[in-house]
């Protein structure tokens, strides 16, 4: 059976109202790979009801990055939706979504101006502004978000205690092609060439997560040694970061315990961005 289709607040009000138990709820932008069944099937084994929305958030991109072409493939979305039990895709227009220019939106503070949120400023204020929105139309018991995004997901976590929002958090771990590409709806923007040298950032990952036991100096010079070869490869690899950072706050980790090593590049003009959670001091 395929979901119910909401496009409006209205006809999402009224789908929600007939959804009986609990909801959990994946936000996308659409363009679903196995990445989001995954949320989605994590999703459907933590509550009655699944939602799904798909929504090209204009508020998180920057001038010159992908907006416009980023890929949208709304009919066959549906259609993986319905092969994994969704209940209701909520599918709204801008209009929806902003009806009247914001006036008030989130400011992600300190924690959304590091890493990701350097190479890419005010993404996070679009991104939990909308999230915000979202969980406010939606009302899920459980929300789910991938653990590829890992800035992302403790941003949303942290705003989600900060906020008092009444909806549990739920991380999915990151879905990998077989040659360890981290899926992204972004990964069909590469040529044969460009995937080639991309791989160099998931090999750089499992580099440092090896040298996790030897301490945070030999975790990122690992790493580096992986993302300088790719440096200089046909296409190369622009680095925007590496960092080795707290799972939770996103503040440079400490000697020993928990840590996420992330990366994100450029290859040709698609940005793509990956990380591995580690043990610092313990082989991983």
């Amino acid at each position: 059976m395929k979901p119910v289709i909401a496009r409006t607040r209205e006809e999402l009000a009224a789908a929600r109202a007939r959804i009986e138990g609990t909801l959990a709820f994946v936000p996308t932008m659409g363009a679903l790979h196995e990445g989001h069944l995954s949320l989605m099937r994590q999703a459907r084994g933590s509550a009655d009801a699944v939602a799904v929305s798909i929504f090209v958030n204009p508020l998180q991109f920057g001038p010159g990055e992908d907006f416009d072409r980023y890929p949208r493939t709304f009919d066959a979305d549906v259609e993986a939706c319905a092969g994994e039990g969704v209940d209701l895709i909520f599918a709204p227009t801008r209009e929806v979504m902003y009806p009247d220019e914001p006036q008030v939106t989130l400011k992600s503070g300190p924690m959304g101006e590091v890493v990701e949120g350097a190479a890419r400023p005010g993404h996070f204020d679009g991104m939990l502004t909308v999230v915000l929105k979202l969980l406010n139309l939606v009302r899920p018991d459980v929300a789910v978000f991938g653990e590829k995004d890992a800035q992302q997901l403790a941003m949303i976590r942290r705003m989600v205690a900060d906020l008092n929002v009444p909806v549990r958090i739920m991380g999915g771990r990151t879905v990998r092609e077989p040659d360890g590409l981290a899926l992204s709806s972004r990964n069909r923007y590469l040529s044969a060439a460009e995937r080639g040298t991309a791989l160099a950032l998931s090999r750089a990952l499992r580099a440092g997560a090896d040298a996790a036991a030897e301490g945070p100096d030999a975790v990122l010079d690992a790493a580096r040694t992986v993302l300088d070869k790719a440096a200089a490869a046909d296409p190369p690899l622009a680095l925007d970061y590496l960092v080795l950072v707290d799972a939770a706050t996103f503040t440079p980790a400490a000697a020993g315990g928990p840590a996420v090593l992330a990366v994100a590049g450029r290859v040709g003009a698609t940005h793509l961005i990956d990380n591995v959670h580690l043990q610092l001091g313990k082989e991983h």
